[in-house]
């Protein structure tokens, strides 16, 4: 454990995240600057017990840098627009919010940097999990070929990916009327903090731009599985009132398949 101005800092297993131990309600600018730098280093951090009412936590957020607009869902209420609800209900039947491997709305121009995730309901110990994939480690561990192959590719990113079908119950509620109309294209090897990074998201990734149908494919197969491996990931064992907040450029995420109820509040930041 590392203790540093004031919070202690517990690093995961092969430094893919970190549990941060501190009151979030109280904090200052170095504070704030080491959460920062923790999140450079880390990928991901988190923090527990956070008793943190919604008008605090867009506080909190706003110390990070400007809050993005989620195009999908309407916010918590139309106070605290710039909270999105991300819920998982006991009658819903099919696959939970995000369920499948992807980075936060990567099918828009700029992406958010950085996304936030405070738990206010959660399921029994265990479930509802959500698993990060550090994509500095998975750009490390490719072939020299490949990681040449790449270097300069883009792809086409698409707001009716895969992943789409997992928002289908939110937007029978919340929806904005704008799914399905967002689309664009980035390369997928990016430069953060002087390490490389895979920018893939396999829950949006339309094609790859300047490739045959067959190496598309190829390439796809190849990648999408590469980018998880399980030395690449971990899993964040959620309680209420924890927040987590990860790198949104250089972290793959996913939320475990469960039956039961939770809910997240999700912020996210240019």
């Amino acid at each position: 454990m590392i203790r540093n101005l004031g919070i202690k800092i517990k690093p995961c297993r092969k430094n893919i995240g970190a549990e941060l131990i501190c009151n979030l309600n109280n904090i200052n600018k170095n504070q704030i600057k080491l959460i920062k730098e923790s999140l450079n280093k880390y990928g991901v951090v988190f923090f527990r017990n956070q008793n943190l009412k919604p008008v605090n936590y867009i506080e909190f957020a706003k110390k990070f840098g400007q809050i993005a607009d989620y195009p999908m869902l309407k916010g918590l209420s139309s106070e605290f627009s710039q909270i999105t609800v991300v819920e998982r209900k006991m009658s819903d039947k099919g696959p939970s919010f995000g369920e499948q491997f992807h980075t936060d709305s990567s099918y828009t121009k700029k992406p958010p940097r950085l996304t936030m995730l405070l738990a206010k309901i959660v399921p029994k110990k265990g479930l509802g999990n959500t698993e990060f994939a550090s994509q500095y480690l998975a750009y490390e561990n490719l072939p020299k070929f490949y990681k040449k192959k790449i270097k300069n590719l883009k792809a086409v990113f698409s707001s009716s990916g895969p992943i789409s079908i997992t928002r289908l119950e939110r937007e029978k509620e919340k929806g904005t009327g704008k799914s399905k109309s967002f689309k664009t294209t980035h390369k997928i090897v990016r430069k953060i903090n002087k390490r490389k990074a895979i920018y893939c998201s396999p829950g949006h990734i339309e094609k790859f731009l300047n490739v045959d149908k067959q190496e598309d494919s190829k390439m796809k197969i190849f990648l999408f599985k590469h980018q998880v491996k399980k030395n690449f990931i971990f899993e964040l064992e959620w309680e209420k009132n924890s927040l987590a907040i990860w790198d949104n450029r250089s972290m793959l995420h996913q939320a475990t398949p469960f039956n039961g109820s939770r809910k997240m509040y999700r912020i996210t930041i240019k």
